[in-house]
């Protein structure tokens, strides 16, 4: 690999789906951007099991620069969600109801896309070979750029050395995920519990997969981190048992397909997202700024929202202004941490309201759930953020 050219506009520290999605982005602004290249996997190494739930905002930023799956059975569409609370309570959204037929969410036939992080990822390494603008950056290798974005996920080492402040409340809780066929299709539904008794405060997701006719999902439960060890280390056909009996046998019996992995569950956000130091002006973008708790899915679609920001501050900065001027990284630091507000307190009150124990609690939770489902135009506009709109 080349060293990296001293006319470099921006350097990109991070190789993940934010870091590449960004270098595209700035590339076709025809900005001279450098890549840090992802070290090699050890033999061996564990497969990357998640999935993601991306907004008809993050299809479109990925389709723009060229990196969206073609093949439909590799960004399956979600129609419906149904989440299910205390008491027999639920909340249902479909893609037909919320539509252009009723109240417009944008004309999008979906509610979002579940897609495969490796098919992401292959997609935007198809892409970057395609884009001469962008130069890769060996590990260690030194870059120099006046504006390096930091795009590194949560435990960065670049904003560590800087000195940045990431404040980070752990949830207690930890997400394990994994892949199980089903003996039912799927239906493109997005089916979430919120569970309780002796399995209280957990979270369990199922994600549909392998296109509309597919019958496999994506599991995230996210459970205390005593109870993931106890699932982790369970049989395959034990695991698969209790997953089928917290769901209530919604897809009939399950078979396991994948390994299981487990990460902790944070809330966290960086102090500041933008600032100088001697080697030049840096700023932050995706986890290596903020996490969240996935009950909501919203954690890529966060960080692809920072990509489209940073790429359209830079795209109509004023003629004199550089890419390191540091009033144009603060319009976007400014912007972006005024856009997730919303729906980071949203998320940390409803996780923390779903942890509660006793009778009060769980009356409350299913008499709220039941108000929304019945509400209008709260559901109309839950639906609206679920899909980034």
């Amino acid at each position: 690999m080349a060293s990296p050219s001293s006319a470099l506009d921006i350097f990109i520290s991070g190789d993940g789906i934010v870091g590449r999605s960004l270098a595209l982005l700035l590339a076709r602004e025809k900005l001279r951007v450098g890549l840090s290249a992802a070290p090699p996997l050890p033999p061996g190494g564990q497969a990357d099991i998640r999935a993601y739930a991306l907004t008809p905002a993050s299809r479109a930023l990925l389709e723009s620069i060229r990196a969206w799956p073609e093949d439909d059975t590799l960004a399956t569409p979600v129609l419906a969600m149904q989440v299910h609370g205390d008491e027999g309570s639920e909340l249902n959204f479909s893609a037909a109801l919320h539509g252009p037929n009723r109240r417009d969410l944008q004309g999008a036939p979906a509610l979002n896309w579940i897609v495969d992080a490796t098919v992401l990822e292959d997609g935007l390494a198809t892409a970057l070979r395609y884009q001469p603008q962008i130069e890769r950056v060996a590990p260690g290798q030194e870059a120099k750029a006046p504006l390096t974005v930091i795009c590194e996920g949560r435990a960065s080492a670049t904003r560590a050395a800087l000195g940045v402040d990431y404040d980070s409340a752990p949830y207690g809780q930890h997400a394990l995920a994994a892949r199980v066929r089903c003996e039912r299709p799927h239906g493109q539904v997005a089916r979430q519990w919120f569970l309780r008794d002796e399995t209280a405060g957990e979270v369990l997701a199922l994600l549909p997969l392998g296109g509309p006719q597919g019958d496999t999902v994506a599991v995230v439960w996210s459970v205390s981190p005593q109870r993931a060890a106890f699932l982790q280390d369970l049989a395959p056909e034990a695991y698969a048992e209790a997953l089928a009996t917290a769901c209530g046998q919604a897809l009939g019996t399950m078979q396991l397909v994948s390994e299981r992995r487990a990460w902790p569950l944070v809330r966290a956000q960086a102090r500041h997202w933008a600032g100088n130091a001697a080697q030049g002006a840096w700023v932050l973008a995706g986890d290596a700024a903020h996490a969240v708790h996935p009950l909501a899915g919203q954690g890529l679609n966060l960080g692809l929202a920072d990509v489209a920001e940073l790429a359209r501050v830079l795209r109509e900065r004023e003629d004199w202004r550089g890419v390191a001027d540091p009033k144009l990284l603060r319009r976007y630091e400014r912007a972006r941490k005024a856009d997730m507000l919303p729906l980071d307190l949203g998320m940390d009150a409803l996780q923390r309201l779903y942890t509660r124990e006793g009778p009060f609690w769980n009356r409350l939770r299913a008499w709220g759930l039941r108000g929304v489902e019945h509400s209008g135009w709260l559901k109309h506009w839950l639906a609206r953020q679920a899909m980034g709109a």
